[in-house]
């Protein structure tokens, strides 16, 4: 059975996906308010230290992994134990990636539709000359609207469904050509 793979259109396509995926929602949304409160330059120090003593290395090991294994987690890490002499349970740690992974969206995804919601906001002016206790109440009665809660984060998990289902070039790497720049504007 031949097997056709995608792979990246350039160097930087690759470099912008694995920024974006570094970066994350996490360090735009919550970074700076965890900053603040624990200590500001001292945490970003300890912050950066971790990243380069952890981070670093695991992305580092991600990269090397989906390279030689040119598969999904579970199938490359098998594979590369396989072809290596070790043992076929290596693949339970690619599993353990990529329960991470969902676990990771199922936070994103709900924090992501409560950005939908707020951009619409923002873009119609609801926001305009509001306070901090108005905006506030405004995300408790959107809290408190399940429906409303359940679209929005439907609609992301279709947009995400929809990028992915493209492939690499057609979807990733044309959505990060144009957001990723977006990004560093922010």
């Amino acid at each position: 059975m031949s097997e056709t793979l995608e792979r990246w259109g350039s160097r930087r396509a690759f470099i912008l996906a694995v920024t974006g995926a570094a970066v994350g929602l996490g360090n735009i949304w919550r970074f700076p308010y965890i900053a603040g409160e624990n200590g500001g330059a001292a945490f970003l120090l300890v912050y950066i230290a971790f990243v380069l003593l952890l981070g670093l290395p695991v992305m580092m090991a991600e990269i090397m992994v989906g390279r030689a294994g040119r598969r999904g987690p579970i199938q490359a890490l098998g594979t590369l134990a396989a072809e290596g002499g070790g043992s076929p349970h290596w693949r339970w740690l690619g599993a353990f990636g990529a329960f991470t992974v969902f676990c990771i969206l199922s936070f994103y995804s709900v924090v992501s539709g409560w950005s939908i919601e707020f951009l619409v906001a923002s873009i119609n002016g609801q926001f305009s000359g509001a306070t901090a206790q108005e905006i506030g109440a405004g995300f408790d009665a959107f809290l408190a609207n399940p429906g409303l809660l359940v679209f929005n984060h439907t609609l992301f998990l279709f947009m995400t469904m929809s990028v992915v289902a493209a492939g690499v070039a057609k979807g990733l790497e044309r959505l990060n050509n144009l957001l990723m720049p977006l990004l560093y504007l922010l």
